[in-house]
């Protein structure tokens, strides 16, 4: 018997090891009924044994042996499966033991089946790609069901830790207020910046969900003068690293529709970079030029040349530099401060970008006066 009718005339069998396998994976599946274990999987193996019985080109074959079959206009049972499995906790090893099983449970069906009657080597060869292929769609749905959930957990988390963190901060600012004594005023500042430092790590991560869900960094453009903004935002700077020289350099016309806050958290996030990884003997140097219809904001600093290979995902988030000189900053524990500075310039219409050589590194942000739709 060939296998694609096997699988038809046999496919309560094979549920039924597909049942009892799935209830192996405790304790997600302890309390899940039959109806709910089976979900889909009668709908697999229907596509699959379609699948067998159709007929395909070499290319067909090779795409679907990398997983990459050709993908029907409507959700395929693999990954509505997938995304039940992910509602119910299977996580990603638990979906691939249900496939690895069920691959297993059919071949083994069909070889007591046909007895001493020599296998289709072509339909073995055609099941596994349609188990690879349904493993791909599954795989590929739950992983963005998973992450979905994760962000969507940390976004709730970080905005509900935000009104505890202000009630610490107004409480630190009252004492420090007191003049209480020496003592109290020290623990007073130091809640105070560590505040700050955990506001910092909310913002980041925040905006980070925000832009892993697809929703963009939020930007409120007015119309206002970068040089103004990012002079105040260098002072703050210079305030936090007493040691450093930060340098501003302005020409041309800087003026233009932007959220000065997103700007100087930006420029921000920049600068901080250049002094954690620049020369510590050397000012980092903030240039800032008018052009025709946009402004070009750069960030340089001396010190070793960026090897290519970390240039090229220097923007990815989730990151940190080879070599963090201060360990307290909370950037550097994220490793989100490039990542979100290039989301700040996109949100605005524009681009940034990193070069380096043996004399200095430069972070580029050009932006648009007026980005679309202001």
């Amino acid at each position: 018997m060939r296998l694609a009718p096997f699988i038809k005339s046999h496919i309560e069998a094979i549920l039924r090891e597909w049942d009892a396998f799935a209830r192996t994976l405790l304790p997600t599946t302890r309390h899940m009924s039959a109806a709910v274990l089976r979900d889909h999987a009668e709908a697999i193996l229907h596509a699959i044994a379609a699948d067998l019985s159709t007929s395909q080109s070499s290319e067909d074959q090779h795409q679907k042996s990398w997983g990459r079959g050709r993908q029907p206009q409507s959700e395929t049972a693999a990954e509505t499966h997938a995304i039940l499995r992910a509602r119910s906790g299977f996580d990603v090893n638990q979906l691939a033991a249900e496939y690895r099983a069920l691959r297993a449970s059919v071949l083994r069906l069909w070889t007591e089946e046909c007895g001493s009657v020599p296998l289709h080597q072509d339909d073995i060869i055609r099941f596994n790609e349609a188990i690879d292929q349904a493993l791909a769609e599954s795989m590929l749905l739950l992983s963005a069901q998973v992450e979905q959930a994760r962000n969507l957990l940390l976004g709730m988390l970080g905005h509900d830790m935000r009104s505890p963190l202000q009630t610490i901060q107004m409480t630190a600012s009252y004492l420090a207020a007191l003049h209480a004594g020496e003592a109290v005023s020290g623990a007073a500042s130091r809640l105070i910046r560590s505040g700050a430092r955990m506001q910092t790590l909310l913002d980041d991560m925040l905006d980070f969900n925000r832009t892993r869900l697809g929703l963009g960094i939020n930007v409120t453009p007015e119309d206002l003068d970068m040089r103004d903004v990012i002079a105040d935002e260098l002072d703050q700077l210079r305030a936090a690293h007493p040691g450093r020289e930060v340098q501003l350099e302005a020409s041309g016309d800087s003026r233009g529709t932007w959220d000065g806050q997103r700007l100087q958290q930006l420029v921000g996030n920049l600068v901080v970079n250049a002094l954690k990884y620049g020369s510590q003997d050397a000012p980092v140097r903030v240039r800032l030029s008018g052009e025709t219809s946009a402004v070009l904001l750069e960030v340089c600093n001396r010190g070793p040349a960026i090897e290519p290979a970390i240039l090229d995902a220097v923007f990815d988030p989730l990151r940190r530099g080879q070599h963090t000189r201060d360990a307290a900053d909370s950037r550097a524990n994220l490793g989100l401060g490039l990542y979100i500075a290039r989301e700040i310039a996109k949100a605005h219409g524009g681009e940034i970008a990193a070069r380096s050589d043996e004399h200095e590194t430069v972070f580029s942000v050009r932006l648009p006066r007026r980005p679309e739709g202001v």
